[in-house]
């Protein structure tokens, strides 16, 4: 979705919040490039100059970017020529369940793979130290309702939040555009994080993890449904929904991909996506539980993914949400 054309300005403001690092960083500003070029061009007008404010936690690792720019913007001049305006890349620092901006400032705001993590794993309201879902690191089918409802309030709190910030820092007719994954029904509880948590199960009754630590230790992550994200949306107020699509894709679908689906045994996939769910969780594992049982962590996860595999298609629930600032 793009803004009409009459509120082009000489130079738009384009955020992309949860940015990480590394060449994928730059792939969704290439497509806005491309985008914003084609438009320009389709319609006979000038292309705009674009400022690109790519935004991530303080620890993220920009400089590996910024190392990438010079290509970056070689790939784009040959490309485009000067039928794209000038493109401007910066890093913004923060949280993005907060301000990171000025008032209407910020034309676009896009957020890939990064809401369904939230601000910190919700907590049991007492004085007393006690674990919220023991035995657990996150939603499972015998996790009791209060579980639920903790991980389904800190969401609700967090979106209400990040919602808010944005439609300050937003323009006039202003958008945004977000990818999640989330879940398709209420009670839908087969992801990685489950399969994970059954391995650190098993660790814990083979006395290689403390039970302790198993016990008082919660994924920050919450996949909401479409209804949810459409209740937050609604109750906060600031924004009018357009677009909430749901969009399945495999676990493995990168893999898919680069190879003939029929030549992809069970192990492969195992192992594909026990690398690529490494990739994601490692470090908040390893500061828990120590990095000395990383790979047989993973490697035991690689394994419980493979017999997943032969019994059904894994599939992540990808939701896709465009929006405008209410006026």
């Amino acid at each position: 979705m793009m803004m009409s054309y009459t509120t082009y300005e000489s130079c738009w403001k384009i955020a992309e919040l949860g940015c990480s690092s590394g060449p994928n960083a730059l792939m969704v500003v290439s497509d806005i490039v491309n985008i914003i070029g084609n438009t320009s061009l389709r319609l006979n007008r000038g292309s705009p100059e674009i400022q690109i404010y790519l935004n991530d936690l303080f620890g993220n690792d920009f400089n590996t970017i910024f190392k990438l720019l010079p290509a970056f913007y070689q790939s784009i001049l040959q490309e485009k020529g000067d039928k794209v305006g000038a493109c401007f890349i910066h890093a913004t620092p923060g949280n993005f369940y907060g301000r990171l901006f000025p008032n209407n400032y910020v034309q676009i705001f896009h957020s890939s793979y990064s809401l369904h993590w939230l601000s910190q794993a919700p907590k049991v309201s007492t004085k007393i130290a006690k674990p919220l879902n023991k035995g657990d690191i996150h939603i499972t089918s015998t996790s009791p309702p209060s579980v639920y409802q903790a991980y389904l309030q800190q969401f609700e709190r967090d979106f209400k939040l990040f919602l808010k910030s944005r439609s300050e820092e937003l323009t006039p007719g202003g958008i945004m555009v977000l990818t999640l994954i989330g879940r398709e029904k209420p009670h839908e509880i087969k992801t990685p994080c489950v399969a994970i948590s059954m391995v650190l199960n098993d660790m814990v009754r083979e006395g290689l993890i403390e039970e302790t630590k198993l016990d008082f230790f919660d994924l920050p992550v919450y996949f909401p449904t479409a209804e949810e994200v459409r209740q937050v949306i609604d109750v906060e107020g600031s924004f009018k929904l357009e677009i909430l699509n749901i969009i399945k894709m495999g676990w493995d679908a990168d893999l898919q991909e680069d190879f003939d689906d029929s030549f992809l045994d069970s192990a492969t996939r195992g192992e594909f996506i026990a690398k690529s769910i490494r990739a994601v969780f490692e470090p908040l594992l390893s500061a828990e539980f120590g990095e000395d049982i990383m790979d047989e962590l993973f490697s035991r996860f690689a394994k419980l993914v493979a017999e997943f595999t032969e019994l059904e298609t894994l599939k992540y629930t990808n939701l896709i949400v465009s929006m405008t600032k209410n006026p």
